[in-house]
């Protein structure tokens, strides 16, 4: 998917491998939003190489699948969908949107929600009917994206993650891939 409005040009894209500077400009973006405290699990960026590798490493788990969010052709975002394994039978419904971020200069542009249409659009293709996520308080544009996008919050842990000395609050969000606001019963 690409959108232009004359000034920029954002794209949204399934990333299966890392061409030209795909990997720079992935860990560049990753850095930037974990600095700006929107990390997905880091609380300050790790050596370049273990980044790298993190990346590399998402692309080989066939359980996942990687989506980035470009602005004028550069990786500022990603997100990705991560389905059950197969000898999970009964959670073989539900899906995990995971490492959702973008970059704090490329913010503004629609990356955040386009890149969770296509997660979500992604997860539909995979026979999937729900979407779980989850996002510390502090993340107050991504709580905006997905509540904007459908998800319901159904959960608060008031000890999610430790950052910073303290307890810092989580949410649990979760949304209904089939669009009528209701869980099938019995299917």
């Amino acid at each position: 998917m690409t959108v232009s409005d004359g000034k920029v040009t954002i794209s949204m894209d399934r990333l299966t491998g890392f061409h030209g500077p795909d990997l720079h400009d992935l860990c560049d973006a990753a850095e930037a939003a974990i600095r700006d405290g929107g990390g997905f699990g880091w609380l300050s960026p790790p050596p370049r190489q273990t980044m790298e590798t993190y990346w590399q490493g998402v692309l080989l788990v066939p359980e996942r699948e990687l989506f980035v969010g470009r602005l004028d052709n550069t990786i500022a975002g990603s997100a990705q969908l991560v389905r059950p394994p197969r000898n999970n039978e009964a959670q073989s419904l539900t899906g995990q949107l995971t490492t959702f971020f973008v970059a704090p200069w490329a913010r503004g542009h629609g990356l955040a929600a386009g890149l969770v249409s296509q997660v979500e659009e992604a997860a539909r293709q995979n026979g999937l009917r729900v979407l779980n996520l989850d996002i510390r308080e502090t993340q107050a544009r991504a709580i905006e994206v997905v509540e904007q996008s459908g998800y319901v919050r159904w959960g608060t842990h008031p000890h999610y993650a430790w950052v910073d000395g303290r307890w810092v609050t989580g949410f649990y969000y979760f949304k209904d891939l089939i669009g009528n606001g209701a869980l099938p019963q019995g299917d």
